[in-house]
């Protein structure tokens, strides 16, 4: 496994100070958003001084494309280095993102650059959001199941920070401008590998909740739309859905040594930790990563679990929430 960020980093601050400047919002109210967000720095694709010149889709989806394949390319043959195995041998890529757009999709791209064979089965997913790293790690582990020898990749790769929106003053707007960064993170799987072994996954999708999260698409490229019942939501039906997924396999949240989960937003995080019970550290690393770098989406919670150290011999959970309204879930066994 393999996290990478662009190399342009900025304390939470300068970013603050270089969004009030880009937009009409109140000041005020950013400055507030900003300092509760629970980040003290964020790696961005471009110089703070470059997103001025992002005056349409086009040119910020431009710059995605090249960016993304730059960043892809870097955690691919790291995650690859790490496990030992040569581009050639990989059978199934999996490559998730919701900031960006290509036709021929960033994965046909990327298997040539990499020197993926020209026979890998290659599956890009579009729309899932910050659920993407979990749903793609489920997805791995399913074709792993039909076939145990091959080997899978899983790379998601945001770049959040290029659909900024100068003219939208929404709080949703401002909201997201203080949790979102960029980054890619790549993971390599087999049927008989080493590392924390994928027991079970469950997906939930919630009917009639498509306004709590997502993408208003228009030609300003994609607006945030994020409701403010949102963490309500999560406090209400999540914690239900893990002890049923877990009850399943004989457990309860007590006996789980571990859990990974998605730095969504401080509150989120306190939703989770209050509605399972947690203990006051069990969310450390997500904390952690959310502090020191922001929400990267779908990357997030493949960067948190990158930074875990599980128990041996003991369960876990991995769980990340998006669109849809979702969540996906993924019982390990380190």
């Amino acid at each position: 496994m393999q996290t990478v960020l662009p190399d342009h980093r900025y304390a939470q601050v300068e970013i603050t100070e270089a969004f009030s400047r880009l937009t009409d919002c109140d000041e005020e109210l950013l400055r507030r958003f900003h300092a509760a967000a629970g980040v003290e720095g964020r790696n961005l694709a471009l110089p703070l001084a470059d997103y001025t010149k992002l005056d349409s889709f086009a040119r910020a989806n431009d710059i995605y494309l090249e960016t993304a394949l730059d960043l892809t390319e870097q955690a691919v043959k790291g995650a690859l280095n790490k496990a030992g195995v040569r581009p050639e041998r990989v059978d199934h890529l999996v490559l998730c993102s919701t900031t960006g757009i290509a036709t021929p999709s960033l994965d046909a791209r990327l298997a040539q650059r990499v020197g993926l064979r020209p026979d890998v089965k290659r599956v890009p997913v579009f729309g899932l959001g910050c659920a993407a790293g979990a749903s793609g790690l489920s997805r791995l582990h399913d074709y792993l199941r039909g076939w145990p020898d091959h080997v899978a990749l899983l790379v998601c790769v945001e770049l959040c920070s290029l659909t900024i929106q100068r003219d939208d003053t929404s709080l949703a707007n401002l909201v997201a401008s203080a949790l979102f960064g960029d980054g890619a993170a790549a993971v390599v799987a087999t049927g008989r590998g080493q590392g924390p072994e994928v027991v079970a996954t469950r997906s939930r999708l919630y009917p009639n909740t498509e306004h709590l999260m997502g993408w208003e698409v228009g030609p300003h490229g994609f607006r945030i739309v994020l409701d403010p019942d949102l963490t309500a939501f999560v406090e209400q039906v999540l914690a239900g859905d893990i002890k049923a997924f877990l009850a399943d396999y004989g457990l309860t949240p007590e006996q789980v040594a571990t859990w990974v989960c998605h730095p969504g937003g401080p509150k989120v995080i306190e939703a989770i930790t209050r509605t399972l019970g947690l203990p006051p550290k069990a969310l450390d690393v997500t904390w952690r990563s959310l502090r020191e770098h922001g929400n990267l989406s779908s990357v997030s919670v493949l960067h948190v679990l990158q930074e875990t150290r599980g128990r041996p011999d003991t369960p876990a959970v991995l769980l990340a929430l998006g669109p849809g309204f979702s969540a996906e879930l993924l019982l390990l066994h380190w």
